[in-house]
């Protein structure tokens, strides 16, 4: 056995490829917003996580200049030694401030976020319950802790996550960590639900609002703001990738427990901050979200004008309250079938096929952004209407 045959012998990407079926690195040649150039063509983008429309302001796009002047093209080194600015500190702060928590503290990206937290607040004497539909980056972080155990509860399934606690000794500490708007399905978590089997069975909740922040709660505030139990959950992680038009993540949540991840996350100690256009950016769309709170009325509102478009169509879909809407293709060559064909007719989606969804149950992610308009949305509810008629 030699350490590269798993490569030489991987050959599904080019038997997609081969059969003009490959739908992925689709190269952009403009700006991400709610139409792109791709394949130099016209396309309205029905698949980026841009929900509050910030990539392209003229504003972040401003901000970001300005630091680039200000502070140049990087920090070059971690933010624990010589890589913190100013602007990373303004930014924990108003991040803090907009999230109702004492303390904030930044990551690099938001896969490195969850990676950061979860190995620093969980030791060998911890346990982890998890969503099984969490995102990749939790079950990655909680997979290289030195937790005792990670167990996985059914998704959703507040019997499952009982059953999980109840095995568990009373008295030893727990996280319970899940997503907060599920990003395949856009389905909110039952978090009501997770507050009381937590405060039975003495466990701390991390949520995950990289797709909650920015399209639900008060102010787009998140998943636990939309309960009313922004004090109950300990502690919050987003990105700046989503609906913060930038690059980077946060987690808030007490000083205590700040200021303890700060001085032993080894993502955070070992990694260069978060780039000065970067956080420049993050910060002038949180500062717009905040000037500006009904950007996430327009977001939710115009998924549910699409919503009612597509029904119209009577296009299958997961029903849902977010700007996250899947349509069901069911089977894998017809989902790359289909995708191939809106993005020729000038749609583009995302094709969601195994393992992130169960077999038999592929389907098309298309997500929305507060910029939308009611034009583009017809436009490309027609177009999907008219290509799911190729493949009835």
């Amino acid at each position: 056995m030699d350490l590269f045959d798993n490569a030489k012998n991987y050959t599904e990407p080019q038997q997609i490829m081969e059969a003009g079926l490959y739908p992925y690195f689709h190269a952009l040649e403009s700006a991400q917003d709610t139409e792109v150039i791709m394949d130099g063509r016209r396309t309205i983008m029905l698949g980026s996580n841009n929900y509050m429309g910030m990539t392209n302001d003229p504003r972040t796009i401003a901000a970001a200049h300005a630091a680039l002047d200000k502070y140049g093209t990087g920090c070059s080194g971690s933010r624990f030694l010589n890589g913190t600015l100013v602007l990373h500190q303004e930014l924990e702060r108003e991040f803090a401030d907009f999230f109702h928590k004492e303390d904030c503290m930044t990551f690099s990206t938001g896969f490195q976020t969850n990676l950061g937290i979860v190995s620093a607040i969980v030791d060998r004497h911890s346990y982890i319950i998890g969503d099984r539909e969490n995102h990749a980056s939790i079950v990655d972080a909680c997979r290289l802790s030195f937790a005792k155990k990670f167990l996985k509860y059914e998704h959703s399934n507040m019997q499952s996550l009982e059953e999980m606690l109840q095995m568990l000794p009373l008295d030893a500490p727990k996280l319970i960590v899940t997503d907060g708007v599920f990003s395949m399905s856009g389905e909110i978590a039952k978090l009501p639900e997770i507050v009381e089997l937590a405060r039975k069975y003495n466990a701390r909740i991390m949520v995950d609002d990289a797709h909650g922040a920015g399209m639900i709660g008060e102010g787009g505030r998140g998943t636990a703001s939309h309960f009313g139990l922004e004090k109950e959950v300990d502690i919050i992680m987003t990105t700046f990738s989503k609906s913060f038009g930038s690059l980077g993540g946060c987690m808030v949540s007490s000083k205590e427990v700040v200021n303890y991840v700060r001085h032993k996350s080894r993502p955070f100690i070992f990694s260069a901050s978060i780039p000065p256009a970067n956080a420049a950016a993050a910060l002038e769309a949180l500062r717009i979200i905040k000037s500006e709170p009904e950007r996430v009325d327009n977001l939710i509102n115009i998924a549910n004008y699409m919503r009612s478009l597509l029904a119209g169509y009577g296009i299958p879909m997961i029903e849902g309250k977010t700007a996250i809407i899947p349509i069901l293709t069911y089977d894998l060559i017809r989902t790359l079938k289909i995708a191939k064909r809106l993005l020729e007719e000038g749609v583009y989606v995302n094709p969601t096929m195994p393992p992130a969804v169960p077999e038999g149950m592929c389907l098309l992610r298309t997500s929305y952004t507060a910029t939308h308009t009611k034009e583009q949305m017809e436009e490309a509810a027609a177009i999907i209407a008219r290509v799911f008629k190729e493949f009835e």
